[in-house]
């Protein structure tokens, strides 16, 4: 190579490097980008997650039924003249291995019973 074409080249590198990697190079840039868009996506999370809570706090100001909504489910209250039925669940029991007391346990049958 001749030494016109060796600086030339060596003059393409220097003007290169800030572009792609000095301070405000494409590689910041896309970096910054990225957390940018993060950051978009949480914003509008806490956004949806604020109008909830004014709307709540608007329905709690000017009616009654968010305050006996949530007194019914949250504190357990009844109106008067209501009555309250609660229906228990059915919870399955596991078997177990140990016997019952009282109750003997039975004999294991042979080949030769059949």
């Amino acid at each position: 190579m001749k030494w016109p074409t060796l600086v030339l080249v060596v003059l393409i590198a220097l003007l290169q490097y800030p572009l792609w990697l000095g301070k405000g190079g494409w590689l910041r840039v896309w970096d910054y980008d990225r957390q940018l868009q993060s950051q978009r996506e949480a914003n509008q999370k806490l956004e949806q997650r604020n109008a909830a809570l004014d709307a709540e706090v608007r329905d709690l100001k000017s009616g009654y039924e968010a305050i006996e909504e949530r007194a019914r489910y949250e504190l357990g209250m009844i109106k008067e003249g209501e009555i309250f039925v609660q229906v228990p669940q059915k919870t399955l029991l596991a078997p177990s291995s140990a016997p019952l007391p009282g109750i003997k346990p039975a004999a294991p049958k042979s080949a030769a019973a059949k």
